[in-house]
């Protein structure tokens, strides 16, 4: 991999944390959640307009990955309201590659190397780390529950959309459309707020609107990575972002324990770099 798409991955990393990390610090989750799909939802008009529409035989995995995302998002809130952006992070992405793996094994017969096992081994060994007791540190159960339970709604929606997007002949219009349809999520949140003439702070919506396009263009780099380096390698250095999430929750949040955290989300790392490597 040359720097240069090194470096476009690891600012993906850095941009994908961090907007998870506006969620996890935002007073009002929802609003900034609201403002991130209202980002998507515009980024997919723009998609649309420039690309074909997608195949009408992708139509059924959209479908699916778009129920998916709302079930995604309201998960997230619940996540982050209950766990740290430290514990929470490295779970719900240690364990999305991981299911899709043994999904892959148990549903069509894809056998995975010593590597990938391995890879299994030290996700699951960060995520017993993150979801034991610390000596002083409380640890909600219930965030460990959500967040393993996110973990598996990113597991669903990736392997419906890399079948749908196979099947779309246009990458970008599936995606376009993809983005569209999280547009429910806005009215979703804004529309009782503004029937009640509830809060509704353009601020917090804004950094929302800033969180959704951190999250659209990190998306968007890791694409075009892939077409100038080894898609393995781009997977693999993409999951440093389990790090940096861990570095941002006990560096700028103050979440504790820091030591504990940071070895979980090392293992879990490097769990996830081995089962994209294998």
């Amino acid at each position: 991999m040359s720097l240069f798409a090194l470096s476009i991955v690891l600012f993906a990393a850095v941009l994908h944390a961090s907007w998870n990390a506006m969620v996890k610090a935002g007073g009002d989750r929802a609003l900034i959640l609201a403002g991130v799909a209202l980002s998507h939802a515009l980024a997919g008009v723009v998609l649309i307009l420039l690309s074909d529409t997608p195949s009408r035989e992708s139509w059924p995995a959209l479908a699916a990955s778009t129920l998916v995302h709302y079930a995604y998002y309201a998960l997230l809130f619940q996540a982050y309201r209950l766990g740290d952006l430290s514990q929470v992070y490295p779970i719900s992405r240690g364990l999305a590659p991981m299911l899709v793996a043994i999904g892959a094994l148990l549903l069509i017969g894809e056998t995975l190397p010593p590597l990938a096992w391995a890879g299994l081994v030290a996700v699951s060994l960060g995520i017993w780390l993150l979801s034991l007791r610390t000596r002083g540190v409380e640890v909600d159960r219930r965030a460990i529950f959500v967040a393993v339970f996110l973990g598996l709604a990113i597991a669903t929606y990736s392997v419906a959309d890399g079948i749908g997007v196979r099947l779309a002949g246009s990458p970008t219009g599936y995606m376009g459309w993809l983005f569209l349809l999280e547009a429910p999520v806005v009215f979703a949140v804004l529309g009782p707020r503004i029937l009640r003439r509830g809060s509704l702070d353009p601020r917090t919506f804004a950094l929302g609107m800033v969180g959704g396009v951190f999250a659209v263009t990190a998306y968007g780099l890791v694409l075009y990575a892939k077409t100038i380096a080894p898609i393995g390698v781009v997977s693999a250095v993409r999951e440093s972002s389990v790090v940096i999430a861990a570095l941002i929750g006990v560096l700028l949040l103050g979440e504790r324990p820091w030591k504990k955290r940071m070895v979980a989300a090392g293992i879990v790392a490097a769990g996830v770099v081995a089962l994209a490597a294998a």
